[in-house]
């Protein structure tokens, strides 16, 4: 994660973003966060991923289909 100083330039998704981002369901992106695949930070009653978190994500989950 970022330095305090440095947390003004995180850029926070909804999970509505992130699901538009991944090309799947919000569904889908609540479960990676709640089974903690995906890191999420909680705001009242909703989540927020950092931009990093999902790129992080996405590039883990590569796998050699040949």
């Amino acid at each position: 994660m970022a330095n305090p100083g440095e947390i003004s330039e995180v850029k926070f998704l909804t999970i509505a973003e992130v699901a538009a981002m991944m090309r799947v369901s919000k569904m889908t992106v609540y479960r990676l966060v709640h089974s903690g695949d995906l890191a999420a930070v909680r705001v009242g009653r909703s989540f927020r991923v950092t931009e990093k978190d999902v790129n992080e994500y996405i590039e883990r989950s590569f796998y050699d289909a040949g």
